[in-house]
């Protein structure tokens, strides 16, 4: 009897949601924030606050021990400064942070805590996303690493309705780039729903 062998190649991302990921409501973040804050998990809250790349310095954020209210970073993908906004919440944490882990001017801010590597790396990073949105009670599947700078500017967006603003913000050339990256059609057509079903 000859038997066939049959191979059965299964897509990497069978059952998984593939790309964008959605940006956190404005409770979602106070839930988190609050969670962190009774836990006294100084470092992830820093984390959380900042919302930016964890690859950064002290240097970059801070001048000797006080935290600035900017910091420009380079964008990998385009080689472009991005100025980025420190809210006082956010400095005070940070603040906090560099003296509880003694970090100086040429640390990491988010040192990783395995020796073969000097900063958090994404999968890291994405790892301490997904305990943070899980332990309020959101689908991990539908947030991720990006999900914090997504968040701040959908915010921005939302209050404002200044698209110009969020584009200079990103650090994007073309306007499509940013009504893309916003997910403007989809939000705006969900909001109308919304208003309709009241």
């Amino acid at each position: 009897m000859n038997t066939i062998a049959t191979y059965s190649h299964q897509p990497w991302n069978k059952g998984k949601l593939v790309g964008q990921k959605a940006p956190l409501r404005l409770r979602d973040i106070w839930a988190i924030r609050v969670r962190l804050q009774l836990a006294e998990k100084t470092r992830d809250l820093a984390h959380f606050n900042l919302s930016i790349d964890s690859k950064l310095r002290v240097r970059d954020v801070a001048h000797g021990e006080h935290a600035s209210s900017r910091a420009i970073v380079m964008q990998q993908k385009t080689q472009r400064p991005v100025q980025i906004e420190i809210t006082e919440q956010a400095r005070t944490v940070l603040e906090a942070w560099m003296h509880q882990a003694y970090l100086r001017s040429e640390d990491f801010l988010f040192p990783s805590r395995l020796h073969s590597s000097v900063h958090l790396s994404t999968r890291q990073y994405a790892r301490i996303v997904k305990a943070w949105v899980t332990a309020i009670g959101l689908d991990p599947t539908m947030y991720g690493t990006h999900t914090l700078w997504r968040t701040k500017v959908s915010l921005i967006y939302r209050r404002t309705k200044n698209l110009r603003a969020v584009q200079l913000l990103l650090g994007h050339t073309k306007l499509e780039s940013t009504v893309r990256y916003l997910g403007i059609e989809v939000d705006d057509a969900l909001e109308m729903a919304e208003q309709i079903e009241v």
